[in-house]
């Protein structure tokens, strides 16, 4: 990697942490398929103290647990004991019992009907099955306010049981698919989440950060969460996920943007890892392919000002969902070429995986509501320097 791209690299992440509304601290880093090119770090793990941020710092990895859990399923696809296709609810019943939502009567209360065919597995993980989250949803938001209905956030069972949005396999929506499909997961292996990720992914990787449960020494190197005031400012929150009473395939995990690093490697390298490999080859060729043929991923809508501003990824490009992540079906503008695939986590991470050229990259802070201007902006000149750069 050029001293050129390094030195772009460190600029950018410098002005996002003294930008006008600047972030508090950021970490970035590039990888091809041998190791990383570029790790960068700058500004504090909180606003106002004085603790750098360092690249071995532990961030709430929010929503890029989602290609965490659908490589999960895609082994057990690949031994013959998950099928994509099959009503889900062969592994799983409770899927059989959602209905879906058609409005709210008079009285305030949901009008359900049954659906016109079942979920399966291929819909949980392309976010085609009917679920959708409260905050980019008007409809689940009011079932929160109204009804009680948890957030995902918390943790819990309950917060999975969800009417379904539409009828499954009629349109594109994110939302809490994931965190069902982890269910699924579990109810084939018969082990947690958590630890089917340690055995059969963290291990072969050499990943030892990342757990859905933090513990002291990790919370040691916590990145401190902060909300975007209106003003521009950061104020930092009191924010910790709760003890979970699942794991949460949606999101959840903790780790390090070093670790998540070597996880997009495996993507780059066809499913190999160090010492085992993770996926098979033409796993991970079939996996990265169109799997919603002609509906498209449409822009997020935020529901919840506290949580997520309204966003679109390349406004202008057409976007489908591969088995694990978005794809971008024409050239990006950041020079991210056509079917390369990627993603966010809520606190506002962005991370792509670019096979083709061999290149994937992850820039990492912790700020809500997602979509923040700073971050954002940050990451695209982050992606779009190291395309400058190989050009």
């Amino acid at each position: 990697m050029s001293n050129t791209f390094r030195e772009s690299a460190d600029a950018i992440l410098k002005r996002a942490v003294t930008a006008e509304s600047p972030v508090p601290g950021v970490v970035a880093m590039v990888t091809d398929r041998t190791g990383n090119v570029y790790e960068g770090a700058a500004g504090n793990r909180q606003a106002g103290g004085e603790t750098p941020m360092t690249t071995q710092d532990v961030f709430a990895l929010s929503s890029t647990t989602k290609a965490v859990t659908a490589t999960a399923a895609l082994q057990l696809v690949e031994e013959e004991r998950l099928d994509l296709d099959l009503p889900a609810k062969h592994y799983l019943p409770a899927l059989g019992k959602l209905q879906v939502i058609e409005g709210f009567d008079a009285a305030g209360e949901p009008i359900l009907r049954a659906p016109k065919r079942d979920i399966s597995t291929r819909m949980l993980l392309t976010h085609t099955a009917g679920f959708g989250y409260d905050f980019f949803n008007e409809t689940y938001k009011r079932l929160a306010e109204e009804k009680g209905q948890p957030s995902v956030l918390t943790g819990s069972k309950e917060a999975l049981n969800t009417p379904l949005l539409f009828d499954p396999g009629e349109r594109w929506e994110y939302g809490s698919s994931l965190d069902w499909c982890g269910q699924v997961i579990e109810e084939i292996s018969g082990d947690q989440l958590g630890d089917v990720f340690c055995a059969r992914i963290f291990e072969p990787l050499g990943i030892e950060s990342m757990t859905f449960e933090l513990d002291d020494s990790r919370r040691a190197k916590l990145a401190g969460m902060h909300a975007r005031n209106a003003d521009g400012s950061l104020s930092v929150m009191d924010f910790e996920l709760p003890p979970p009473e699942i794991h949460m395939g949606g999101h959840g995990l903790y780790g390090t943007v070093g670790d998540y690093m070597r996880f997009i490697r495996m993507w780059l390298n066809d499913g190999d890892g160090p010492t085992n490999p993770v996926l098979r080859a033409e796993t991970v060729r079939m996996a990265v392919q169109n799997h919603i043929g002609q509906i498209p991923v449409t822009p997020l809508s935020g529901a919840i000002a506290a949580l997520a501003n309204d966003v679109e990824f390349f406004p202008g490009t057409p976007k489908s969902w591969s088995l694990a992540f978005m794809i971008n079906n024409e050239p990006a503008p950041t020079g991210r070429p056509a079917g390369a695939q990627g993603w966010v986590g809520l606190a506002n991470l962005f991370y792509w995986i670019d096979r083709q050229t061999g290149y994937g990259g992850l820039w990492a802070t912790q700020i809500l509501p997602f979509g923040d201007a700073t971050s954002f902006a940050g990451y695209l000149e982050f992606e779009s320097a190291l395309y400058e750069s190989l050009a």
